[in-house]
């Protein structure tokens, strides 16, 4: 789907049934045609240890569950820093 859609932000819950979202991540980066979709990891775990294996899985931003109301948005308008 997201091959198809192409979507400028993707937020992905790292707990997926049948792929972790750090594969899905990895797959998304290794896309040349979806070079330009931001991807934002959703997670129970947020630990600078969690944060680590987000970013270095190929996620450009990470959020804890549940997500902060104000960092949500920032994320959202794309000016939040990588944390």
């Amino acid at each position: 789907m997201i091959e198809r859609l192409r979507p400028d932000l993707a937020i992905v819950d790292l707990g997926l049934p049948i792929m972790s979202g750090f594969e899905l991540a990895r797959r998304i980066r290794s896309n040349p045609a979806l070079h330009g979709t931001r991807l934002v990891a959703l997670s129970g775990y947020g630990q600078d240890s969690d944060v680590q294996a987000a970013l270095d899985a190929g996620f450009d931003e990470h959020l804890t569950k549940p997500p902060d109301p104000d960092r949500l948005e920032q994320v959202l308008a794309g000016s939040a820093a990588s944390q």
